[in-house]
Formats: structure tokens, C-alpha cells, sequence
């Protein structure tokens, strides 16, 4: 089997600017990867684990990874002539250590910076990341798994996978969608989530809506257009503009995350959303989205008598003197702060 090998002094040369051979393994170089606290932290919801290889889709390819010692290795079904679609989606090239150096030097963030290193944010799709998120309100993560799986057997196009494995579909488009009616939306178990993907669907569709033109706006800006868009509310928003867009100033705050800020900062104080939110913008940094990230993983993996009590600040909108990402599973998907637009879906 054809193997690209990338490092990162040759990512450049892997990934286009010169044309390698074409290949179905690749081997990346890269320190500080926990992939299971990545690709199990409720950022996408297309990926499971079996005898230590996680396997999943990116795109309209299926894709099989493990570690190595310092290797990242990937397989594909299809011999690959780029393999960059890889490396930004797992965000391989970025400097987790400058990211770290970003987070405040308080006790709860270096305790869970120690519990999980290596834990990224992904770059994913705005599309899928978008309706899958709105697909995840009030849902537990293998819930929304088994949602996301109907919804691409049944609207998805097919995929090439290895022999013996089984069939994959690619995530279905937004024109796809828009032609489905919301009985067969319903009939992937999404429930009354199905008008709000559909009418999301019909008006990306048809043009109404520019995921692209999100890309060049500032964050509060790019925000405010998606929170447009029906089904959606603060924290979907914030979820898409975190893990799709990489705006990681994005905070999404749920029942999750407030439950690690009260847990891990305010033990003995009656906090509101809106401190909260007050909180996470002045303390966490440049790279909030990702502080949150380890935090709520944080709490989510260890035990509640393991967790120490961290002495909360002195006032929630005293800003740190900054120097120096599990899981959100169930309900960064549902149940917390601002969980969509709950109106009407509007007409297409």
C-alpha cells in the first residue's frame, strides 16, 4: 500500500504545491494528539471506535485512524492525490502549545489543561456541522449518532469503503434536503427538529442564506447571521462558529458548561447565563473556545469526587492576567442556554 508521509516542515509539498504520488495511508507527524478526547468530545457526532481504530467520514470519504507513537496514521478506501482535506480537518499543523500559553494560569484551567493534553478542536464542514448541531437539541450523543446515521442513509450518496466494512454515506446536501418533506425528516427519529433542519435546509438551498460569506465577518457579526437562521440560538451559533469556521473566541455555553463554570469557578456563588457569559469573555482569552473545551472535558471525565474545590475569583468580570479541549457529549447537544430559536421555522 502507497503511504504520504507528512511532517511539518513538508506539509506544502504533501498537500499540493508539488504532486505526490497517490496513496491510501498517510502518516502524520504530530505531538500533543489525543484523538479519542477529539473525536469523542462532541464536536462531530460521525465517528466510533472498535479495536482501537476510530473510523468515520470527512467529506465523501471514509476514513480509518490510529496512533503510532509521534504517527498519526490515516487510511482511506481511495488511493488520495492531496491529502490537506486531512490535515484541516484535524488541525494537525496548529501549535497546540502556543494555545495552551493563552489560557489563564488559575487552578481549574491548569487542572484540566494536565487531565487532557493533546485535545483539539476540529475543522469541520459548516453544512454538516450546522445540521447536526440543530439536529442535536435536547439530545445525548448517541442519540444524535443515530439520528445523523438515518438521516445520511437515506439522503446521503454512498461512499467507497474497504472490503467487510460497512456501507457509509456522505452527509446530505442542503439542496438534498430542501427536496425531502418534514414526514421523512421525521422518519430519521429527529422529532420536532425537523422543520427547523428542513426550513434551514430550503434556505441555504435556494440561496436565502451565504454559509461562505461567514467566513469574512467578525465573530459577533457571523453570530448574529446564523442566529437568523430558524432553530438556531446562541449556543448552536457559537458551536459553528467554534468547531466549522475556527472563530475560537466562540464560547458556547450549555448545561454542561455552566455546570463545569459553577462547579469549577463559583462553588459558592448563584451565578446567572448572563455572568457566566460575562465570565468566559473577559477571563478565558484570545482562545476561549478552546479553553472551554478542556474544561468541560474536564469535568465530564472525572470522577465528581476526584474534581478538588478551586477557590472561585474575586468578582466574575475581573479580567486575569493571561499568560500561559471528552467532551461535550450529551448536552452540549441540548437542554442549555438559548437552545435555538424555538419560533415557527419561517417559510422557504
Amino acid at each position: 500500500m502507497a503511504t504520504a508521509f507528512i511532517t511539518p516542515s513538508n506539509y506544502s509539498t504533501v498537500t499540493g504545491c508539488v504532486e505526490p504520488p497517490p496513496a491510501a495511508r498517510c502518516l502524520v507527524a504530530v505531538d500533543d494528539y489525543n484523538l479519542a478526547a477529539t473525536l469523542a468530545s462532541g464536536q462531530a457526532f460521525r465517528w466510533s471506535l472498535r479495536n482501537e481504530h476510530w473510523s468515520g467520514i470527512i467529506g465523501n470519504r471514509w476514513v480509518r485512524f490510529h496512533r503510532e507513537q509521534h504517527l498519526l496514521v490515516a487510511e482511506t478506501a481511495e488511493l488520495q492525490n492531496d491529502w490537506r482535506w486531512l490535515t484541516d480537518y484535524l488541525q494537525t499543523e496548529l501549535d497546540l502549545r502556543a494555545v495552551l500559553t493563552t489560557f489563564p494560569e488559575d487552578e481549574p484551567m491548569q487542572a484540566a489543561v494536565a487531565a487532557c493534553r493533546g485535545l483539539r478542536l476540529l475543522r469541520q464542514e459548516p453544512w454538516e456541522c450546522l445540521a447536526s448541531f440543530i439536529l442535536s437539541s435536547t439530545k445525548q450523543i448517541v442519540q444524535i449518532q443515530q439520528i445523523i446515521w438515518l438521516l445520511c442513509e437515506r439522503f446521503g450518496e454512498p461512499i467507497s469503503v474497504p472490503p467487510g466494512c460497512a456501507p457509509a454515506f456522505a452527509f446530505p446536501s442542503p439542496a438534498r434536503l430542501a427536496a425531502a418533506s418534514e414526514a421523512e425528516l421525521r422518519g430519521c427519529k429527529m422529532g420536532f427538529r425537523a422543520p427547523y433542519l428542513l426550513a434551514t435546509a430550503r434556505l441555504i438551498a435556494e440561496g436565502g442564506f451565504d454559509l461562505a460569506r461567514l467566513h469574512n465577518l467578525r465573530v459577533e457579526d457571523a453570530r448574529a447571521e446564523l442566529m437568523k437562521l430558524p432553530g438556531v440560538g446562541r449556543k448552536i451559533a457559537d458551536c459553528v462558529l467554534l468547531f466549522a469556521y475556527g472563530f475560537q473566541s466562540a464560547f458556547p455555553v450549555d448545561v454542561w458548561v455552566m455546570k463545569a463554570l459553577r462547579q469549577l469557578y463559583f462553588p459558592r456563588r448563584r451565578m446567572t447565563v448572563r455572568q457566566l457569559y460575562h465570565f468566559s469573555a473577559s477571563h478565558f482569552g484570545p482562545n476561549a473556545g478552546y479553553a472551554q473545551q478542556y474544561l468541560f472535558h474536564y469535568v465530564r471525565t472525572q470522577t465528581r469526587h476526584s474534581i478538588p474545590q478551586h477557590r472561585s475569583p474575586a468578582r466574575p468580570h475581573q479580567k486575569k492576567t493571561m499568560s500561559q479541549p471528552g467532551c461535550a457529549l450529551s448536552h452540549r447537544m441540548g437542554g442549555g442556554q438559548g437552545e435555538g430559536n424555538q419560533q415557527k421555522p419561517k417559510a422557504a
